[in-house]
C-alpha cells in the first residue's frame, strides 16, 4: 500500500479522502489555493502545498503545479477526489509520465466516457439502451437545431464533455433554441473548456438512477446496486438514496448487468457511475459514465457496508477487488443531502459569505457529515457552493427519512443562505414519504416547497418578542445601579393597567407589531395579527426556552450587529428592532437600479449606455460558483449607465447599471 498519496481536490472532498488514508496508515498531502490557505482540508492533511491563487484555473486545475508538488512532496500516488481534475485524461497520462499512479482509470476510459456523443456510440456497440438524439461530432447550430426538430420537442441540450448539470439546458420549443444553445456553450465551455454539444429526446418525467461500478487490474468487475438521484434543481441533484425505491429484483439486475457491460466496454478501472434515466414503463436509457467516485457515494457506502475510498486506493495499488459479486447485499436505506450556501426562493442561486454560526446534528451509526466547512469560515465565489453531505441510514425507508428530517431539523447555520430549511421541506413532502419520484419533483411541487417565508414569521415572531422581552430584562439587570428602584424596572408596569410591552420586529424589510401582555413572571400573551399566543420561557446566552401554548421547545438565537437569527426546529426567523428614520435613508430616485444578485464576474454585457430594451430582454450575464445567471429587463426601457464590463469581478448588491422605464 502507498505511504504517501496527494489529493488534487479541496473542502469536503479532500477531507473525506484523507480520513480514510489516514485510517489506511498512509500520510496524506492537501494542496491549496489562495482562498484556501487556513481551510479544514489543509489543518486535517500532514502536509500541505500552496499551488496559486483563488480561481481554479490558477490554482486546482494547474497539473503541472500539481505534479510538482506530488514530486516535492515524495507523493506515490494522486487521488483527484470528485470534480477539477478526476475526468480529466491528459492529467491522468501526466501522472503516468511522471511515475506518480493516478487513483482513478486510465486515460482512455477517461476520454473516450469524457465525451458523451463518443460514449454514447460505444455503448450502442456494447448493448446499452440510449435515448434518441443527435451524438455525432458535428458541432454546427443549425444540424443540432435540425437534429431537435427531427426528434421531437422537449429536448436537453447538454455538453459534450463534462457534467454536474453544467452546460445543460432543458428546450421547449424552436423559439427558444437558439438562446438555449448560446447559454449551455458558454457555461460548457466557461466550466470544461469545451463547448461541444449534443442534443437527445427529453423524458417529462423519467427517474435519475445510477449504479456504482468498480473493476479492477486483474479482470473482475462487480456493481454495488443503485442510487435513486432523482430529486434535482437546474439538472444537479439535491437529495439521493439507495437503494432506489420500488425496483423489481430483475430490472435491479438488468441496470447492473449493463452498467457492467458499459465499464467493460472501455476497459475501465476503479470506481465509476453508470447513470440511467428509467421512465414510467421501466425501460432505462444510458445517460452518461462519470468515471470517478460520485458525490452521493456515501449511500452506497451506509448500505453496503464498503469503504467505495479504500477500494480506490487498493485497486490503485495492484490489489483486486476486496469482494465478488455475490458476496455483496444490501442492507438497510440511506439517503443524501446536499447542503448548499443558496437561496431556494431566488432560484437556488448561489450564495457567499462568512459562515457565523454553525451547529450540526450530532454524529452517529444513524447520521454521518462530510463537510469541509467550520464555524468562520467563508464560502467564496471561486467554488462549488457545498457546505456539507447530510446522510442517514436506517433499517428501511420510512426510519432513515425520519433520520434524514431530524438531522436536517437540527442543522444551524447563520451568517449565510442555505437550503437547510428547503430540503427539510423536501424531505418531508408526502409524494417523496410515498417515493413518487421523477427529475422533475420539485418544479412540479414548487408552490408547496418555497411558500415558506409567511409560515415562518407567523410561528416565530412571537418567539422572537419573547427573546426581545427577556434580552431588555437581562441588559437592565446589567446596567441597573439599584435594581429595587421601579424606575430601572424593564416590566413595562401600569398603573392601573395590563403591562403591555410593544415591539416591531423588521423581516424581510417589512415591519411586524407584536403587542405583549405580562401575565406573570416570564409568562406573556403575545398578539400578531389578531392571534393570541401564550409564550414563557427564558434565556440562557444565545439559548432560548420558550414555551408556546405549553409546548416547550428550545431554540438559538444568533446576534450579528442588529440582526437576529432565531433558529428552531429546522425552521428560521432573521429579524431586527425596529429603529425610527430620522431622515438618513434617501431612496435612489431617478430610473430603476439594477445590482448583482450575488458575488461573481461579469460574463457578457448585452447593451450599452443609451440602448432602447424590451421587458424580459437578458441584459448582463453574470457567473458565479460554476454557474450563469442572467440578469433581465423587468420592463421597456432605456439603459442609462453601465458600471462594469465583461471579465469584472462584482460583489452582490453592487449596482450593475441604471435604467429608465418608459411611461405608460
Amino acid at each position: 500500500m502507498f505511504n504517501k498519496i496527494l489529493i488534487a481536490n479541496r473542502g469536503e472532498i479532500a477531507c473525506r479522502v484523507i480520513r480514510t488514508a489516514s485510517s489506511l496508515g498512509i500520510r496524506t498531502v492537501a494542496v491549496y489555493s489562495d482562498a484556501d490557505a487556513d481551510a479544514l482540508h489543509v489543518r486535517v492533511a500532514d502536509e500541505a502545498i500552496h499551488i496559486g491563487g483563488s480561481a481554479p484555473a490558477d490554482s486546482y486545475l494547474r497539473m503541472e503545479r500539481i505534479i510538482e508538488a506530488a514530486q516535492y512532496t515524495g507523493s506515490e500516488a494522486i487521488h483527484p477526489g470528485y470534480g477539477f481534475l478526476s475526468e480529466n485524461a491528459e492529467f491522468s497520462g501526466l501522472c503516468h509520465a511522471n511515475g506518480i499512479v493516478f487513483v482513478g482509470p486510465p486515460a482512455s476510459a477517461i476520454e473516450t466516457m469524457g465525451s458523451k456523443s463518443v460514449a454514447k456510440q460505444v455503448m450502442e456497440r456494447a448493448g446499452v439502451p440510449l435515448l434518441p438524439g443527435y451524438h455525432g461530432n458535428e458541432p454546427d447550430p443549425a444540424l443540432l437545431k435540425d437534429a431537435a426538430g427531427k426528434i421531437g420537442y422537449p429536448v436537453l441540450l447538454k455538453a459534450v464533455s463534462g457534467g454536474g448539470g453544467k452546460g445543460m439546458r432543458q428546450v421547449d420549443d424552436a423559439a427558444g433554441f437558439d438562446e438555449a444553445l448560446e447559454s449551455a456553450k458558454r457555461e460548457a465551455l466557461s466550466s470544461f473548456g469545451d463547448d461541444a454539444m449534443l442534443v437527445e429526446k427529453y423524458l417529462s418525467r423519467p427517474r435519475h438512477v445510477e449504479v456504482q461500478v468498480f473493476c479492477d487490474t486483474h479482470e473482475n468487475g462487480v456493481y454495488l446496486f443503485e442510487r435513486d438521484c432523482s430529486l434535482q434543481r437546474r439538472h444537479q441533484k439535491v437529495i439521493e438514496e439507495a437503494p432506489a425505491p420500488g425496483l423489481a429484483d430483475g430490472l435491479r439486475e438488468a441496470m447492473g448487468e449493463a452498467a457492467l457491460r458499459a465499464a467493460k466496454a472501455v476497459d475501465y478501472v476503479g470506481a465509476g457511475t453508470v447513470e440511467f434515466l428509467l421512465d414510467e414503463s421501466g425501460d432505462f436509457f444510458f445517460m452518461e459514465m462519470n468515471t470517478r467516485l460520485q458525490v452521493e457515494h456515501p449511500v452506497t457506502e451506509l448500505v453496503t457496508g464498503q469503504d467505495l475510498v479504500e477500494w480506490q486506493l487498493r485497486v490503485a495499488d495492484g490489489e483486486p477487488l476486496p469482494c465478488s459479486q455475490d458476496q455483496l447485499t444490501v442492507s438497510g436505506h440511506a439517503f443524501e443531502a446536499r447542503i448548499y450556501a443558496e437561496d431556494p426562493n431566488n432560484n437556488f442561486l448561489p450564495a457567499a459569505g462568512t459562515v457565523s454560526f454553525l451547529q450540526e446534528p450530532s454524529e452517529s451509526t444513524h447520521v454521518r457529515i462530510d463537510t469541509g466547512v467550520v464555524q468562520g469560515d467563508q464560502v467564496g465565489v471561486f467554488y462549488d457552493p457545498m457546505i456539507a453531505k447530510l446522510v442517514t441510514w436506517d433499517e428501511d425507508r420510512t426510519r432513515a427519512l425520519k433520520r434524514l428530517e431530524g438531522a436536517l431539523a437540527a442543522y444551524r447555520i447563520v451568517g449565510i443562505t442555505t437550503n437547510t430549511e428547503f430540503l427539510k421541506r423536501l424531505a418531508g413532502h408526502p409524494d417523496f414519504i410515498a417515493a413518487d419520484l421523477s427529475t422533475d419533483f420539485i418544479g412540479r411541487n414548487e408552490d408547496s416547497l418555497l411558500q415558506q417565508a409567511q409560515r415562518s414569521t407567523e410561528s416565530l415572531a412571537p418567539i422572537a418578542g419573547l427573546y426581545l422581552v427577556l434580552e431588555d430584562q437581562a441588559r437592565a439587570i446589567d446596567v441597573q445601579a439599584d435594581s429595587t428602584s421601579p424606575w430601572n424596572a424593564a416590566d413595562s408596569w401600569r398603573l392601573n393597567a395590563p403591562a403591555i410591552h410593544e415591539r416591531i420586529i423588521v423581516v424581510d424589510e417589512e415591519e411586524v407589531l407584536l403587542k405583549i401582555e405580562e401575565s406573570g413572571p416570564n409568562d406573556y400573551v403575545i398578539s400578531l395579527n389578531g392571534r393570541s399566543t401564550s409564550v414563557k420561557g427564558s434565556l440562557d446566552g444565545a439559548s432560548l426556552t420558550a414555551i408556546v401554548d405549553g409546548h416547550r421547545q428550545v431554540a438559538v438565537v444568533v446576534s450579528e450587529g442588529s440582526q437576529r437569527t432565531l433558529l428552531m426546529d429546522g425552521d428560521s426567523l432573521q429579524f431586527s428592532r425596529w429603529r425610527p428614520n430620522f431622515g438618513e435613508e434617501v431612496g435612489i430616485g431617478g430610473g430603476a437600479s439594477f445590482t448583482a444578485p450575488m458575488h461573481g464576474t461579469i460574463v457578457e454585457v448585452l447593451v450599452a449606455r443609451g440602448d432602447a430594451v424590451e421587458a424580459g430582454e437578458t441584459i448582463v450575464i453574470m457567473e458565479a460558483m460554476k454557474m450563469e445567471h442572467a440578469i433581465k429587463a423587468p420592463v421597456a426601457g432605456t439603459v442609462t449607465e453601465i458600471f462594469f464590463g465583461k471579465g469584472e469581478l462584482v460583489d452582490g448588491g453592487s449596482e450593475l447599471l441604471t435604467f429608465e422605464a418608459n411611461e405608460k
